[in-house]
């Protein structure tokens, strides 16, 4: 096995291996618990040793590629299918989303909402909590910033926190700029930030209807009889009925079919008024 060989399977090895960590933040960080700071601190950290491991994969696979004859363009996508699964290319896209929400948030620009449409807030749950995490990472991030002596390490922890600092932001900023969307032909889109994006066409809908229920479970919930729960804040709001299985995608690309969805808008009569009475 070649020297390259090796270091495209460590590198996947590596990314595999972080990956279930990386979730289980985000999914602590969208049901508002808040990890240890020791471990969000190391988490960071070996999420960026892996991604400078990926980077140096990466380079090598290019100049190969290149050496091939092969264009920038293709090269650059041969590279990174090789060294990166999929998996992780769907959650760096993810995050890359939720950090260009931040510029959309700034503007109140919101995403795929157009003149006509009704956009549907979702994040009322949740707000209080978020700003309450972004509270306490900023305290204890200013916190290590005074008590770490050693130069070195303060600067590659605090540039941590502070990207920790970023990126909850952008969680919430994304969910803010990607509402539910109901169009005047009766067609709805059912959004979770830059992690869940589902288009239910009108004639689709079989009933509507306003229901507040308090399930367990994860932000996607699938049950055996194909009722679909997305779960903000601990809640759901809406019940939408199908006449027909509707298939999703997971945010790491794992698919399902739904019979029955259940979500959570913050006024749900509204978005319930408007799917009853398309124009």
């Amino acid at each position: 096995m070649s020297d390259r060989s090796r270091g495209v399977r460590v590198a996947r090895v590596a990314v595999a291996t972080v990956l279930p960590g990386e979730l289980a933040l985000v999914a602590c960080l969208v049901a508002g618990v808040r990890p240890p700071g020791w471990a969000l601190t190391g988490a960071e950290a070996l999420v960026l040793a892996v991604l400078l491991l990926e980077t140096w994969v990466l380079r090598s696979l290019y100049a190969a590629a290149r050496a091939r004859g092969a264009d920038r363009g293709a090269a650059r996508r041969a590279a990174v299918e090789e060294a990166v699964p999929v998996k992780v290319r769907r959650l760096v896209l993810h995050e890359l989303r939720a950090l260009a929400s931040l510029g959309r948030w700034v503007r109140r620009r919101p995403h795929g909402a157009r003149p006509g449409d009704l956009a549907a807030a979702y994040t009322g749950p949740q707000t209080a909590t978020m700003y309450g995490l972004l509270f306490v990472m900023v305290i204890e991030t200013v916190g290590l910033a005074l008590l770490i002596p050693w130069p070195v390490v303060h600067r590659v922890i605090l540039v941590l926190d502070l990207y920790g600092v970023v990126l909850v932001l952008a969680l919430h900023a994304s969910c803010v700029t990607r509402p539910h969307v109901v169009r005047p032909d009766g067609s709805l889109r059912i959004r979770y930030g830059a992690l869940f994006d589902l288009a239910v066409p009108p004639d689709a809908v079989a009933s509507v209807r306003v229901d507040r229920r308090y399930p367990e479970g994860r932000l996607i919930t699938l049950s055996e009889d194909g009722v679909l729960d997305l779960i903000v804040g601990s809640q759901t709001t809406v019940t939408l009925e199908l006449n027909r299985s509707l298939p999703f995608t997971r945010p790491l690309g794992a698919t399902g079919e739904a019979r029955t969805i259940r979500f959570h808008a913050d006024d749900p009569r509204a978005l319930v008024g408007a799917l009853r009475q398309p124009a």
